[in-house]
């Protein structure tokens, strides 16, 4: 899979990919809205790297995709998971590139992607509720916010903000 835009390219991820992956997910965002996705170390990153190479070529599970700016840097990831109700949509922008429309463009991009090859109708993005930068993105992607308050949130019990986007 590889998804060109303006800035940026959306492709699979490939092992050589693993520092830059470890490096992204240290930022204190990360930390915060989503500890799950911190990778202490290269070797931690690589084996994530390792499953989710796996699920392209089954196209089960999580279905993430490194974001590179055209010609340079791994900035972060986009991702379609599959929940009870169908697909959601998850991304994450390392901190150095943020507030620079990378993840709305990636976002809009995945869910293009979501339309035509995975002939989905419906797909939802749900986010911590103080994640105020993701909700943005989520709303200048044309999502609609269905409901906020304590949910279900990665195992965890916590306010959360969750959104729909009928195609």
């Amino acid at each position: 899979m590889k998804i060109e835009t303006e800035r940026l390219v959306i492709t699979e991820f490939d092992l050589s990919m693993a520092e830059d992956v470890h490096k992204n997910s240290l930022d204190e965002d990360t930390r915060r809205f989503v500890p799950d996705e911190v990778f202490e170390t290269v070797e931690e990153a690589k084996e994530t790297i390792e499953f989710l190479m796996s699920c392209y070529e089954t196209g089960e599970g999580p279905l993430v995709y490194p974001i590179l700016i055209k010609g340079g840097a791994n900035i972060g990831y986009v991702q379609l998971v599959p929940i009870e109700e169908g697909f959601e949509v998850g991304y994450h922008v390392a901190k150095k590139y943020t507030g620079q429309g990378y993840a709305t463009e990636a976002l809009l991009a995945l869910i293009q992607f979501a339309k035509s090859e995975k002939n989905l109708d419906k797909i939802y993005g749900i986010c911590v509720s103080d994640n105020v930068a993701s909700k943005r993105v989520l709303e200048k992607c044309g999502f609609k916010k269905e409901y906020e308050g304590v949910g279900d949130y990665q195992g965890e019990s916590m306010k959360i903000a969750r959104y729909s986007l009928v195609f």
